[in-house]
């Protein structure tokens, strides 16, 4: 019973000291884990990169293949250690960072059942679609980097501010261009031949992008687009200087301990409960 009892409670400090090196980046271990997780996604990406590239895809099949197969059985081992881990592991699995993990190697295991008998001629086009899917695994990089928190939360804050903004430049790209097809639609080689395209043409004057693929025709046209142009200047600024100011003043006082359930991270110091499911912090 007392052999029993200690077993207990060395694999309860063993799941307890698993858990602070996949979860949380405070030890040395955990920022080794994370490092090697983020370098794992990153090269298993560049591989599905490559394997887009034909030459590359004939010559080195066999190669791609077998790396393919192995980040596919450490990423599963991984999200099967996640799930052993949590403390509520059907949270986790519908987390979307639980979904993004599933999906960072479910599509290889795909491959493996007869879909393209089922579907017939197309079916190895399918499948090639279905790989595309563990792209998605570049997601996962966002939930261990520390500074990502940062910018979703800043973005988070300012979504309102942004909004407004955002229609704001909606509206005077409406009346830029409308003011446009009045002035241009006088010419007789005028590209601007309905509201819709000189909006357009506002849009893209507006952010600067100037595609070339429409352009004003008369003295004062240009006279406009020289103005559009100018102000766009101003407007691309003003998106970034809402979501810097909402960084500064971003709370310095998180930790990085990692919500038992959800796996969630970027609480306060004194936080009792998870900020995303609400469920208590303590082990």
């Amino acid at each position: 019973m007392k052999e029993a009892k200690i077993k207990e409670v060395k694999r309860s400090k063993m799941k307890q000291r698993l858990w602070e090196i996949v979860f949380e980046a405070e030890t040395k271990m955990g920022r080794f884990f994370d490092l090697a997780l983020i370098t794992l996604i990153i090269a298993s990406v560049i591989v599905v990169m490559l394997e887009t590239v034909e030459p590359i895809a004939v010559q080195y099949y066999d190669f791609l293949y077998g790396i393919e197969w192995i980040f596919t059985i450490l990423f599963t081992i991984e999200y099967l250690l996640r799930l052993w881990l949590s403390r509520k592991p059907l949270r986790y699995m519908f987390s979307f960072f639980g979904l993004i993990d599933l999906l960072a190697f479910l599509p290889t295991y795909l491959m493996l059942f007869p879909v393209g008998t089922l579907l017939g001629a197309g079916g190895i086009r399918v499948i090639r679609i279905i790989r595309l899917l563990r792209i998605f695994r570049v997601l996962k990089m966002v939930n261990h980097v520390r500074g990502a928190n940062v910018i979703l939360a800043s973005l988070s804050r300012s979504k309102e501010k942004i909004t407004v903004f955002f229609l704001s430049v909606v509206v005077l790209s409406i009346i830029a261009g409308t003011l446009m097809y009045i002035v241009e639609k006088g010419s007789p080689n005028s590209q601007m031949t309905s509201i819709p395209t000189a909006v357009y043409y506002a849009i893209v004057s507006l952010s600067t992008v100037g595609y070339g693929d429409i352009i004003p025709t008369t003295d004062l046209g240009r006279v406009i687009t020289s103005i559009m142009l100018l102000t766009g200047y101003a407007v691309i600024a003003v998106p970034t200087g809402i979501i810097s100011a909402e960084m500064m003043k971003k709370e310095t006082d998180e930790g990085t301990d990692a919500c038992p359930s959800c796996g969630v991270n970027g609480h306060l110091l004194d936080a009792k409960f998870c900020r995303k499911c609400g469920d208590s912090l303590d082990d």
